[in-house]
């Protein structure tokens, strides 16, 4: 029996090869689809997932109120990890993470720059990072030993032995090899190349491990095994605040390390989401695409149903059940879904690389692992049986009796089922266009609002080696041979906010008032070198000004929260020191482009590690680069020259809505063509089913544009409803997505109009080829007996 089910199966798919061939293809791009929406989430829940003691392992977050909002972050004082591991018995293990910027590693002729983070020695033994050479527990003991990766390790001494050898850092300090650590996996937050010791931070830069006020390192800690989560928050909420002795108000309370990047973002002090906000898009992705290929293929089979309704009708007679027809339909369903599935590895597998480029990943399909093997079964299983479902119990429900007099009823009132299934189909490849005009937009929008400094030209340098003590030096020769136009050094770059203080005091501050303010610092031309605007005052200049050490330039903003009629002259004060305003300029954006801009000031005395500089724009570009470059390796010949252009580093800041729209625009490609595979399909059974009605309203005079609209009119009338449906909902969603965004585009009623029209253009497309084919067929052969 099993093998007769098999042979009117295949007789049957290949009886149907259009219908055949559309189903087929419909479900391989449903299910490639799905597969590579599999491999993203599977990756995103992978991170931190790797770690022996991942569910004991947490991250140290502060947490505080400022003008009636709660925020929550990670980065939190020196001191409170080794307080954390003596004051508390509960916890086992804590380590510090500061990154530093990239340090240049030497040994012998070979340099390399090496991302790598200060760590404490319970570094090695909290976080599962293999250990291929050395004793985890003295690896970084000492203040001069360091732990490379496995590829560093080979880029510095190829394939001899690294341990106990000497390395230069920085052209300046010298590092034991302490200990060969296997490269991080790419699902971490961990990806260094190498692992220096805490304690030399602390000597070599005089870092205050002492000092509660400055949160700018992360700290790890390791719970006991025996150890409650909400208990020890409960101890240790007000540890800041007990050893500055007030001085210092913010909570502390330690985030499961599962948690870190997929609910990882806070608002108003409750989790408000991360990765998993892309984790469920992938997933609803993979989901729609999927039920449009099996709406195309219970379509396709129902529409068949008129021909197989009499082979159901006499297989009742002789006394076929119900539970055999069933399983005969879903068994066809499942062979076809199997064929559908050989053919989407394929087009996965050729997908795989541009999805890679997309995300900015370097995923794989894991073809040695049993459950990845397991999972596309359960695909499989679940996607035969979801398409093949429908018609299964539809043709074996049919009544024997009435079937084979011809009578087939399809469906009841206006919408028969596969109406339903067709304006649904339609309800999601609208709602995907509407979704990826609005995301297109929102980025443009964002893209194209004032930035309020000039990025033309505009680079920098990060200052390394000799650049400090040779600054003044390097200016004059940037300036002197016309490479520049203006030169400054900062604290920070301007494509990247990184720091920030709610410190700050002035004359008529509210009472208990705490605003955060950005602040960066710069002795010099500030202003002139980001082509800021000025609009009150002037720039900082301690060349001309030696006092302006102790002034600063406020935005905007700023200068509106202070409430300042004239704030040129007034004072600002951060802990023991005063600043006066010297300048005001218009507000810039230093941190994210899609959020309001905050207060800032730029003060003269803080921090240099950053050389801004303009290039001349009547000297090209290249030969700009080889001047600075040549300027650069003449006084600090030490390191290589790195230069990075500021627009470059600006447009990083669009990469994940970027992805989200470049995924948009893909999935609603694919949408449609899935969608229209299964409109084309129909519309070839339509016409066929039609064949003698038009050749008789031929016979009778019927012109070729009246049957097309005729044949047209019952498709379009379908794809209006599922605008119509499609609309609102895809204003809901794109309304409550913007909410995220400070700086909105509006939803337009134009932008529905557009996407509606192409869903109409599109359909109409696709179902005239089949209705003018069937208009112009002759109608003696359409009439013709049988």
């Amino acid at each position: 029996m099993l093998r007769s089910y098999l042979t009117i199966a295949l007789r049957t798919l290949w009886r149907n090869r259009t219908q055949s061939f559309i189903n087929v293809l419909g479900l391989s791009l449903g299910m490639a689809c799905a597969l590579l929406m599999a491999l993203m989430i599977v990756d995103e829940l992978s991170y931190e997932q790797f770690h022996t003691k991942g569910d004991r392992i947490y991250k140290a977050y502060n947490r505080n109120t400022f003008e009636g909002s709660v925020h929550c972050w990670y980065t939190t004082p020196a001191p409170l990890g080794p307080t954390l591991k003596a004051e508390y018995p509960e916890i086992a293990a804590t380590t510090r993470v500061s990154w530093a910027d990239t340090y240049l590693t030497a040994h012998g002729d070979k340099k390399v720059s090496l991302k790598t983070p200060f760590v404490d020695p319970d570094f090695l033994t909290i976080f599962s990072f293999p250990l291929l050479r050395g004793d985890a527990k003295k690896a970084l003991s000492t203040p001069k030993s360091a732990v490379l990766t496995q590829s560093s390790a080979q880029k510095l001494f190829g394939n001899a032995d690294p341990m106990g050898k000497l390395i230069r850092i920085n052209n300046q300090f010298d590092f034991i090899v302490g200990g060969i650590i296997q490269d991080p996996p790419t699902n971490t937050e961990l990806a260094f190349e190498m692992l220096l010791p805490w304690t030399f931070i602390k000597t070599a830069y005089g870092y205050d491990d002492i000092y509660w006020g400055n949160n700018s390192y992360r700290t790890y800690v390791e719970l006991a095994p025996s150890a409650s989560l909400e208990a020890v928050n409960k101890k240790i909420r007000d540890v800041t605040i007990r050893h500055s002795k007030g001085d210092e108000d913010n909570e502390v309370f330690l985030y499961p390390s599962a948690r870190w990047r997929l609910y990882g973002n806070f608002t108003n002090g409750v989790e408000a989401g991360g990765a998993i906000v892309y984790v469920r898009l992938a997933g609803y992705i993979a989901l729609f695409i999927l039920l449009l290929a099996c709406i195309n293929f219970m379509n396709l089979s129902t529409a068949r149903s008129e021909k197989r309704g009499r082979e159901v009708g006499i297989r009742k007679v002789v006394g076929a059940n119900r539970s055999a027809l069933v399983g005969q339909f879903l068994g066809e369903s499942l062979l076809l879904t199997l064929g559908a599935f050989v053919l989407a590895i394929v087009l996965a597998q050729l997908a795989l690389p541009g999805l890679n480029l997309l995300i900015d990943k370097q995923l794989s399909i894991p073809y040695g692992s049993v459950s990845f093997w397991l999972g596309c079964l359960t695909l499989v299983l679940l996607t035969g049986t979801l398409a093949g479902s429908y018609p299964a119990f539809f043709l074996s429900a049919m009544q024997p009796i009435r079937v084979l007099k011809g009578r087939i009823n399809l469906g009841r009132g206006n919408l028969t089922p596969r109406q339903m299934l067709v304006v649904f189909q339609f309800v999601i490849t609208v709602t995907l266009l509407i979704c990826t005009v609005v995301v297109k937009r929102q980025l443009r929008y964002t893209q194209e609002r004032d930035m309020g400094y000039n990025r033309n030209q505009l680079v920098y340098t990060p200052i390394v080696g000799d650049i400090g003590k040779n600054y003044d030096v390097i200016r004059a020769e940037l300036l002197q041979q016309n490479v520049a136009t203006a030169v400054c050094k900062a604290s920070g770059h301007i494509a990247q906010n990184s720091s920030n203080t709610w410190g700050l005091s002035w004359r008529g501050k509210p009472e208990g008032s705490k605003i955060t303010f950005d602040q960066i610092g710069s002795p010099a031309d500030y202003v002139k070198t980001m082509g800021l605007t000025l609009t009150a005052g002037r720039d900082l200049d301690s060349r001309t000004y030696p006092a302006d050490s102790n002034a600063c330039l406020i935005n905007e903003t700023a200068a509106k929260i202070m409430g300042f009629k004239d704030p040129l002259g007034e004072e600002i004060r951060n802990g023991d020191r005063s600043y006066r305003i010297v300048g005001v300029f218009k507000d810039f954006i230093w941190g994210s482009p899609f959020y309001e801009i905050p207060p800032m000031f730029v003060k003269g005395n803080y921090g240099s590690d950053y050389l801004h500089y303009r290039l001349n724009p009547n000297l090209p570009t290249q030969v700009a680069i080889q001047k600075s470059r040549a300027i650069f390796q003449r006084h600090n010949p030490a390191f290589p020259f790195e230069l990075t252009f500021v627009d470059q580093e600006f447009e990083r800041k669009f990469d994940r809505v970027k992805s989200i729209g470049r995924m948009a625009d893909v999935f609603a490609v694919l949408a449609i063509v899935i969608a229209c595979l299964g409109l084309f399909g129909l519309a070839t059974f339509m016409a066929e089913r039609r064949t003698k009605e038009i050749g008789v309203r031929k016979a009778m005079g019927a012109s070729i544009p009246s049957l097309v609209s005729l044949l047209n009119r019952d498709f379009l009338k379908l794809v209006v409803i599922a605008i119509l449906i499609a609309m609102p909902l895809a204003w809901w969603m794109m309304d409550r997505w913007l909410q995220d965004y400070h700086y909105r585009t509006a939803l337009d009623w134009w932008l529905f109009a557009v996407a509606g029209g192409l869903a109409v253009l599109v359909a109409l497309l696709t179902v005239s080829y089949q209705s003018i084919k069937a208009a112009l067929t002759n109608p003696v052969e359409a009439l013709r007996a049988e």
